[in-house]
């Protein structure tokens, strides 16, 4: 891969724990850091599967926070941060449904695992995937399916498509 989504990733992850603080201290702070650097790593590379779509995003920017920061409060661009311009809406409400829904990051993780990203590169997402008794106590609120709704909503349908998965319908009534 030669376009270089590290931006994006650092960017989004950082809206995600100014908007969803983890609990308890330095471990607490670093545990709820990589778990929301790897639900936003996967919903990065799902969103820019190849290095043309990864190259686009890198030349043109994802779009910032505004519309984040009004739903869940992490802040304006007012504050003079230019690291907001580098948040992917998308990617943040992507990121928030993986962490809430650990048969959705499962799924995830399988399709990036076959992408462009990972070839030749072992990684592996554990925080993610598996997270232990510690790792859910730092991230709470970054885990809080109620919390994050807002800005998981956003983007969850095109997160379904994008794994290619709907949820059952609710029959119409006439």
């Amino acid at each position: 891969m030669q376009a270089d989504l590290s931006p994006v990733i650092a960017a989004t992850a950082q809206w995600l724990l100014r908007a969803y603080p983890a609990s308890g201290g330095a471990l607490a702070a670093a545990l709820c850091e990589v778990q929301a650097r790897q639900a936003v790593t996967v919903a990065a590379w799902l969103r820019y599967p190849t290095a043309m779509d990864a190259g686009l995003v890198e030349m043109a920017g994802p779009g910032g926070s505004a519309r984040l920061d009004g739903l869940a409060g992490g802040g304006s661009d007012e504050d003079g941060d230019a690291w907001r311009t580098w948040v992917d809406e998308v990617v943040a409400s992507w990121a928030a449904c993986l962490l809430t829904d650990p048969e959705l990051a499962r799924l995830a993780a399988a399709a990036v695992g076959e992408g462009e990203h990972l070839t030749g590169t072992p990684v592996e997402f554990r925080r993610l995937l598996a997270p232990d008794e510690r790792d859910q106590g730092a991230a709470a609120l970054l885990r809080h399916p109620d919390l994050v709704a807002p800005v998981a909503e956003l983007h969850r349908a095109r997160l379904l498509d994008a794994l290619d998965r709907r949820e059952p319908r609710e029959p119409l009534v006439a």
